[in-house]
């Protein structure tokens, strides 16, 4: 199955995968604030944390599923997902013709700072759930089921040059560029709300952005600690795998 790219220039169907606290929030808001794609928020991570997921009039209960009804969305319009690599999807990487025929797409940051964020919300964190390495093994299945190498965004440089990484994004991709939705207005989205106390940082903001010093302060909490210092360890080689492929501006 090709790539379907409709009249507008955007991708009928656009994915973005991250693993947890990654900023991607952040991306599909901007996105959202676009006004040229349906959007769902986590599809296949609120399949697995509520076994259940809603895709427009479709009640998906597993992977297959899931993946009909995003094609079957993408029949009427472009729709983008961003989702997150705190679980495993076997039926992701089993469906080579939805690896290939959608547009995925990745981000990134250090995963010390990722780590430290994810640690904050989940003092029961465990290694598997910080993602890097399932985001990798999703990267490598896409690469080779579309014989491209797929988009990455390092969202540290996002953070510093918005406007440059965005317009290499969408000409990656192959859609418009659009300036004005790197600002929106701030608030808690309806689509966030059944996992609320994650995006409460993303809510605030009015475009990308981060604390001065936060990512510094959080790097040492997590080398200096007995038990996410070894995460870190095990997690930054797919870290840095993908940040090989990220855009450059």
């Amino acid at each position: 199955m090709g790539r379907r790219i409709w009249p507008g220039g955007q991708p009928g169907m656009l994915a973005l995968w991250s693993a947890p606290r990654c900023r991607s929030t952040a991306f599909a808001r901007m996105i959202a604030e676009r006004g040229d794609f349906t959007t769902l928020h986590e599809p296949f991570s609120h399949l697995k944390n509520f076994g259940v997921t809603q895709v427009g009039d479709v009640a998906a209960q597993d992977e297959p599923e899931l993946i009909a009804a995003i094609r079957s969305l993408a029949d009427g319009g472009p729709v983008f997902f961003k989702d997150t690599t705190d679980y495993h999807y076997p039926g992701l990487l089993a469906d080579d013709a939805f690896l290939s025929g959608a547009s995925h797409t990745f981000i990134v940051r250090h995963p010390a700072a990722a780590i430290a964020s994810h640690y904050a919300l989940n003092p029961a964190l465990r290694l598997d759930e910080i993602g890097f390495a399932w985001l990798a093994e999703i990267f490598a299945a896409v690469k080779a089921a579309s014989g491209t190498v797929p988009v990455v965004v390092d969202s540290d440089l996002l953070i510093q040059q918005p406007f440059e990484v965005i317009t290499a994004y969408c000409e990656a991709v192959g859609m418009p560029f659009v300036p004005a939705a790197l600002r929106w207005t701030p608030g808690m989205q309806t689509e966030w709300q059944r996992t609320s106390r994650w995006h409460e940082s993303t809510s605030g903001t009015t475009g990308f952005a981060s604390l001065p010093g936060h990512d510094e302060e959080a790097c040492s909490l997590v080398t200096g600690h007995p038990v996410l210092a070894g995460y870190l360890e095990y997690h930054l080689p797919f870290y840095e795998e993908l940040r090989r492929a990220a855009l450059r501006v």
